[in-house]
Order: structure tokens, then C-alpha cells, then sequence
């Protein structure tokens, strides 16, 4: 690899940490500016999103990342692999432009999968229905697509939760990604959905030869030096697909850590890693998209922070940008319990470190905190 920059394990540690808004302040302090730097944030469950954005924001708390959902700065919709995602509003056309030009690939049987014509209609009955009525919940689009689309979308055929639910909610997904459709404010504890022209009637996704630069630009700035493979576990892609999305002048390669990974033409500056104790919820942005995994789970860390080798599973403690431990939060009244389990002696600087990190937990949830150092004894996504 004679000629490439040469960038080691703690240094690709180090700018990942950095860019993330984890040992550095992100650029734009705001839940916006949070979310962009770390490339999207996952937002399966709310409060750990929450969470997740506040930490990288200085005096940020829950309601602030709530707010910036209610000014709609921050939006709600379904990202890589289908999963809820808080974008910046901004970012949305580009977010949508590059998602919707991923391959599909359908994990259902031929007599329940939807055609491409039938997907069309769905997703075209599903903007024109939000477009018309404001903020449905799923229960509210069953009638709605049937309706516009043909009796067939309405079709009990999806296995769901020992039940079925109707063919053309296979198109959810797509459909968000077509523009169509994003999370709603919410009907008390329904969720709901409307069309992102309601508030804007200028919004469309951009063409993909435009938008798909862009991410890959924003995914290398968050994960770089990263691989074509890695790129396609994070959107659950085709790998051939990521691979010609990195055939492009726009980015280089360097020697990470003894492997070749491209990076932002340019961005090759080493960062310093200094010490560092943090912590992180469950589905944070920075474990899920890391890789190699080893680098941050090593060795015990692989064992009790994974699951089947997944991230996101288990709250983790970071120390100097590598797991040493597992954590877990349990809100009573006014006050909220923090167990936090590390296989490592920490030494006076880290626990004053990291009690300095339980008290920003509290702050964000607006509670009073209580440490706990020993076992965590949940499982993962408890």
C-alpha cells in the first residue's frame, strides 16, 4: 500500500470520536447539527434518540431535541435498513434522493410480494391520501390505499405479530424514501404520518446522480476511512451497488490500520485521541456504522456489548474510544438509576469523568441522577 496515506486504528478511532461531537464540539450545536454530523440518528426508541442527539449538544436536554422535531428542523422517517431515523429537515431531499435509489430487495414470497406496477400505485395512493387528509395513522391508510389503489393492497397476506397485516404496508418503506411520507406530530400514543409537501409544496427527493455524491460524502466524514462492504451492511445493500458508488473521484483511498479504505478526497489529517469517558444509548449512530467492529468491541467487549454481533443492543461505556463496559437507565419519579458494568479499574481522573457523564444523563431526561457501578443484569433492547 506504498503511496497512500497511512492512518492507525486509534486515529481512525480518534476522527470518528471527533465527528460524531463525542471529544470535539460538532460544528453547528443544535439538534440539526448533531444529527448531521453523525449521518443520521436512529430512532427505534424515542428517548434513546433523544438521548443520543442531546449528548453531542452543550446543555441540550430531551425537550430540546423535541422541539426541534415540533419546528421541524429535525424529521422523523424511515432510513437505512427501514429503521426510524431523525434527519435534519435540510438534508431530507439528499437523505431520500440516495435511499431511494438502493436496490430493493424483498424478503417476501412471490404470492405475497407486490409487483413493481402495484408498489407504484401504492406508493402514489399513499401521497395522495396524506396529501388530502393530513396525519393518518396506519390503521386510517389501510382504508385509504385500499380504497385509491384496488381492493389487492388491502389484502391480509403480511405475517405480523401472529396476525397479518395488508399487502401494501410491504411499500411503507418505499414509500418514504419516494417522499411521500414521513412521521407525523402524533395522535396522543398513535403514530402517524403525512406528507412532507404539507409543509413544504416545493419538496421532492433529488435525482439520485445528484443526491447519491452527497451521502456517500456525508457517510465517509461520519465513518471514514470505510470500505464499499462496509457501506453496504450499513444501508443493507448490494454490494456491487456500493462499489460503484465508490468508482468516483470524490474520494480516496488510504491505509487504515493495515487495510485500504477510502476516505473524503483530501481528508487524510490524523486526529489526536485524547482520554475520553463516555456514554452511549442504545441504537447510537457511532457503534452501529463502526467498523471494523474489533476496533471498538474488542475482546470482552465483542462478548457482552454485541449481540450476535450487532451493535445497538446494549447501552455502552466508551473509554478513550473503545468499550469497556455496559450500561443501563431506569427512571423512577423525579430520579433515574444508572447501572453502569465496566471490566475495567477505572482510575480517579475516569470516575470523575464518568460521573460528570451520569449527571448529563440527568440533565437531558430533566431528572436526578443515581450511579450504580456493578452488573447489568437486562438483556439487549431492554
Amino acid at each position: 500500500m506504498a503511496g497512500l496515506a497511512v492512518l492507525t486504528a486509534r486515529e481512525v478511532r480518534a476522527r470518528r470520536l471527533a465527528r460524531h461531537g463525542l471529544t470535539a464540539p460538532v460544528t453547528e450545536r443544535t439538534p440539526a447539527g448533531a444529527v448531521a454530523a453523525m449521518h443520521g440518528a436512529q430512532a427505534q426508541l424515542p428517548s434513546a434518540a433523544e438521548l443520543s442527539v442531546a449528548l453531542r449538544v452543550p446543555g441540550a436536554t430531551r425537550t430540546t431535541v423535541r422541539e426541534a422535531l415540533a419546528d421541524r428542523s429535525l424529521t422523523r422517517t424511515l432510513g437505512p435498513r427501514g429503521t426510524i431515523h431523525l434527519l435534519p429537515t435540510r438534508d431530507l431531499t439528499t437523505w431520500l434522493g440516495a435511499l431511494g435509489a438502493v436496490p430493493a430487495r424483498s424478503p417476501f414470497t412471490d404470492e405475497v410480494r407486490l409487483s413493481p406496477g402495484q408498489a407504484d400505485a401504492v406508493v402514489a395512493a399513499v401521497g395522495e391520501a396524506l396529501l388530502a387528509r393530513g396525519e393518518l395513522t396506519l390503521t386510517e391508510l389501510d382504508e385509504e390505499v385500499a380504497a385509491r389503489a384496488g381492493a389487492w393492497a388491502g389484502d391480509l397476506v403480511m405475517p405480523a405479530f401472529q396476525g397479518f397485516w395488508p399487502r401494501w404496508r410491504q411499500a411503507v418503506g418505499r414509500a418514504a424514501h419516494a417522499g411521500v411520507l414521513v412521521f407525523g406530530a402524533g395522535r396522543g400514543r398513535q403514530v402517524t404520518y403525512t406528507h412532507p409537501c404539507r409543509q413544504d409544496p416545493g419538496f421532492r427527493p433529488l435525482p439520485a446522480d445528484e443526491a447519491l455524491p452527497r451521502f456517500l460524502h456525508g457517510y465517509l466524514h461520519a465513518f471514514g476511512p470505510a470500505t464499499p462492504e462496509d457501506l453496504a451492511r450499513w444501508l443493507n445493500a448490494p454490494l456491487a451497488w456500493t462499489q460503484r458508488l465508490f468508482a468516483t473521484d470524490r474520494v480516496e483511498r488510504v491505509d487504515a490500520d493495515g487495510r485500504v479504505a477510502w476516505v473524503n478526497a483530501g481528508d487524510t489529517a490524523p486526529t489526536r485521541l485524547g482520554r475520553s469517558v463516555r456514554l452511549l444509548p442504545y441504537f447510537d449512530a457511532l457503534p452501529i456504522g463502526f467498523q471494523p467492529r474489533e476496533q471498538l468491541f474488542p475482546g470482552r467487549a465483542a462478548e457482552r456489548a454485541l449481540a450476535r454481533g450487532q451493535a445497538g443492543n446494549y447501552p455502552v461505556l466508551l473509554v478513550d474510544g473503545v468499550v469497556r463496559g455496559v450500561w443501563h437507565l431506569r427512571r423512577s419519579g423525579r430520579y433515574v438509576d444508572v447501572t453502569v458494568e465496566t471490566w475495567e479499574d477505572l482510575s480517579a481522573t475516569r470516575q470523575r469523568a464518568l460521573d460528570a457523564q451520569v449527571a448529563r444523563v440527568g440533565e437531558i431526561l430533566e431528572a436526578v441522577p443515581r450511579l450504580t457501578l456493578g452488573p447489568v443484569t437486562v438483556g439487549p433492547h431492554a
